[in-house]
């Protein structure tokens, strides 16, 4: 019998971009399981999924997809997509079908997070400008990146890529771990997403769960192995 691996496709949040799973890589590709970490737009729900859909549906054979925050979100609807075998929540936001990040952020006290952003905007074809948001670069370290080296945080700082704001507005389509295996991981430290959001949504999808105490948002950043552990279960699981 021929066990197929799953490819890994790591889905990065707002705020970061691929290289932010630089460790969790390197991690991964030691062990010998196939990684990909595509860029992911930050334009909206739906479009976003969209695109991590279709990076998944090109790859042959069995996808497990990991999305970090907001990435989370995306790979919830992404997971719907026919050869996705299973879902890795890191530090993550996980929605319910039809619920967005700010009804369920709206249900637990807000993170630092929020008095800490700076908007934006960007040209939309044929409207209005639209708004997008950042970290402001003085907040970062301790919103972001509490537990990772200075001299790193505020390359991420100058580097991270903004959220268009009407993103935490859409509701998720369809929620993947309703009918696909989730795993998480909680960020005990974590003041970018309030780590009672992830717990509860982690618990809700019935995902098998690890905490780390104290580790800060940037999770995939300071503990890649600790990330790369949980990932690299998922796979396991799901080889078939």
């Amino acid at each position: 019998m021929t066990t197929t691996t799953p490819t890994v496709v790591l889905v990065h949040g707002a705020f970061a971009d691929a290289a932010s799973w630089a460790g969790v890589v390197t991690e991964l590709q030691a062990r010998g399981i196939p990684v990909l970490a595509p860029p992911n737009p930050l334009r909206g729900l739906a479009s976003d999924a969209a695109y991590v859909a279709s990076v998944a549906a090109q790859i042959d054979g069995p996808v497990v997809l990991a999305g970090h925050s907001y990435g989370g979100a995306v790979i919830t609807v992404a997971g719907a997509q026919e050869n996705v075998v299973g879902l890795v929540y890191v530090a993550a936001y996980v929605l319910e079908e039809g619920e967005s990040l700010g009804e369920l952020q709206g249900g637990f006290p807000d993170s630092p997070l929020a008095t800490s952003l700076k908007q934006w905007t960007y040209p939309v074809e044929g409207g209005e400008p639209a708004v997008e948001l950042t970290i402001t670069e003085d907040a970062f370290p301790s919103v972001f990146a509490a537990d990772v080296p200075a001299e790193v945080t505020k390359v991420l700082a100058a580097a991270q890529r903004p959220l268009a704001a009407g993103a935490f507005g859409e509701p998720a389509a369809a929620a993947a771990w309703k009918t696909k295996p989730a795993w998480a991981l909680v960020s005990g430290g974590d003041r970018a997403i309030n780590p009672e959001v992830e717990r509860f949504g982690a618990q809700r999808a019935g995902a098998t769960t690890v905490e780390i105490e104290g580790a800060s948002h940037a999770v995939a950043v300071s503990r890649p192995k600790d990330v790369a552990d949980l990932i690299a279960e998922a796979v396991r699981a799901t080889a078939g």
